[in-house]
C-alpha cells in the first residue's frame, strides 16, 4: 500500500486528504482564518458542574462562561476534582479535569470526559482505564510482546491502549513514548488544583497536525506540504514528536499548478457531497444523512443484470459493500448507518456479503461495528462519533 498525505489551502480552508495507492481514502478540512478553535477535540479543562439532570444520569459541565458540555455521569466514574463542593459523588459547583471528547454539532452541544486521553503515535494513556489494550487491527501473535512492553508502565492512576501504528515499531521507541504521556499527564494533574476555573490546560493540536499522528504509517511515503507556514507548522511538529517521518516531507512550490488542483481536491470535495454514487457496474448508492441516522440505500440501476440472477445480485452487493465502507469513511460519517442492499434469498450468498462488508469497515481508523442484520435485510452499522461529518464540517 502506497500512502501520500496532502495537505493544502484555498477558498479559506485549510483541507488534509489522504491517498492510498492513488485513491482518496480520507478528506478533513478546518477553517484557515480559525484554526486554532478554543473548544477543540481533546481540549483539556477545569470545568465546574452547572447542572446535574437525574433522570437522564447526566451533568453539564461549564468549560467557560455560558459554553455548557453534556458529560455522563455513569461514563465517568473517577473524576479528579480541582475543587469539591460537598459529599455526594458529585454535587453543582464542583470544579473537575474534562476532556472534549465529541465535538458540538449544530443540535447538540460538545461532550466531556473526566476520562483524559493522552494519544501519541503509537499508545494512549487513559485515565478512565487501568487495563493495557492493544489494536484489534494488530495480529494476534504480536499483541502479547507489546503488552508486555506497556504494562510495566500502567499504574492503578492510567494503563494504555497500544495503536495499530506499534506493530513495525522497536520497543525502544514505544517505551520512549509512552515515558512521554506519563511526563504529559502528571504535568498536567500536578498544575490542575492551582488553576481556575474554566482554564484550558492543554489546547490539542491543529487538526492537520493530529492527522500525521493518527493515519496508518504502514506504507507512508510522502506528506505534501503547499503553505509555506503550515510546512513550517508541520515541520516543527514532526521534529518534535515524529523526527522519523521527516524523510517523508516535502514543500510543494509549484505556484503554476496549485495543489489542490494537481490532486482534483474541489472534484473529490463535490464528489463527496452529492446524494448519489454510481458504481461501475451500472448500480448506484443513495447517501442520507438525516438527524438520526444515515440511510445508504443500494439500487441496480443501469445494470443490465437479471434481477432474479441471484450470484448477479451478490455481485453488485459486493461492489456496493466495498464502496459503502468506503464512502463512510470519506463523508467522515458517524452514529447509527443502516445499509438497504438489495435482497438475497441465499443465507450462504448474505453471510458472505456482511464477510466482505466486516473486512472493508476494518480498515477504517475510527471503531466502525457492523452491528447486525435485521428481518428486513437491513444492515446496522454504528461508526464512532469523533468530529463533525464533512458535510457540517464544510459549511463552518
Amino acid at each position: 500500500m502506497n500512502q501520500k498525505l496532502v495537505i493544502t489551502k484555498f477558498e479559506k480552508k485549510i483541507w488534509t486528504a489522504l491517498f492510498q495507492d492513488g485513491e482518496i481514502v480520507d478528506l478533513y478540512c478546518a477553517s484557515a482564518s480559525d484554526v486554532e478553535n478554543d473548544f477543540a477535540l481533546g481540549n483539556i479543562y477545569v470545568g465546574k458542574v452547572k447542572n446535574i439532570v437525574n433522570n437522564i444520569n447526566a451533568a453539564f459541565i461549564e468549560i467557560n462562561d455560558g459554553v455548557e458540555c453534556y458529560y455522563s455521569i455513569p461514563e465517568n466514574p473517577t473524576p479528579f476534582f480541582t475543587h469539591k463542593i460537598g459529599k455526594k459523588p458529585l454535587c453543582v459547583g464542583d470544579e473537575l479535569l474534562v476532556q472534549i471528547s465529541k465535538e458540538a454539532t449544530k443540535t447538540k452541544v460538545a461532550t466531556v470526559s473526566s476520562n483524559l486521553n493522552f494519544t501519541g503515535k503509537y499508545a494512549v494513556l487513559t485515565t478512565g482505564d487501568t487495563r493495557v489494550g492493544v489494536s484489534s487491527k494488530i495480529a494476534k501473535g504480536n499483541r502479547e510482546s507489546l503488552i508486555q512492553t506497556a504494562t510495566p508502565y500502567a499504574s492503578d492512576e492510567y494503563g494504555f491502549i497500544i495503536r495499530t501504528n506499534a506493530k513495525d515499531a522497536n520497543v525502544t521507541t514505544i517505551e520512549t513514548e509512552l515515558k512521554h504521556l506519563i511526563s504529559e499527564y502528571r504535568a498536567i494533574t500536578s498544575v490542575a488544583k492551582t488553576r481556575v476555573c474554566y482554564s484550558c490546560l492543554k489546547h490539542s493540536e491543529k487538526q492537520y497536525l493530529t492527522k500525521l499522528r493518527d493515519i496508518y504509517q504502514n506504507g507512508l511515503m510522502e506528506i505534501l506540504v503547499e503553505d509555506e507556514e503550515i510546512y513550517n507548522e508541520v515541520r516543527a511538529f514532526l521534529s518534535k514528536e515524529q523526527p522519523e517521518d521527516l524523510a517523508y516531507l516535502t514543500w510543494y512550490t509549484d505556484k503554476q499548478l496549485p495543489l489542490h488542483k494537481l490532486y482534483k481536491i474541489e472534484k473529490h470535495i463535490s464528489d463527496a457531497l452529492k446524494e448519489v454514487v454510481w458504481l461501475k457496474s451500472g448500480a448506484y448508492l443513495v447517501i442520507q444523512p438525516t438527524e438520526a441516522l444515515t440511510v445508504i440505500d443500494v439500487n441496480t440501476g443501469k445494470c443490465i443484470s437479471k434481477k432474479k440472477d441471484e450470484t448477479a445480485t451478490l455481485k453488485i452487493n459486493i461492489e456496493a459493500a466495498i464502496e459503502a465502507a468506503k464512502q463512510i469513511r470519506l463523508r467522515n460519517l458517524s452514529g447509527i448507518i443502516i445499509i438497504d442492499f438489495i435482497n438475497l434469498a441465499n443465507e450462504t450468498h448474505m453471510q458472505e456479503l456482511l464477510e466482505i462488508l466486516r473486512c472493508e469497515l476494518r480498515k477504517d481508523p475510527i471503531t466502525t461495528t457492523l452491528v447486525d442484520l435485521t428481518k428486513l435485510q437491513l444492515v446496522e452499522i454504528t461508526r464512532k462519533k469523533v468530529r463533525k461529518p464533512l458535510h457540517e464540517a464544510i459549511r463552518e
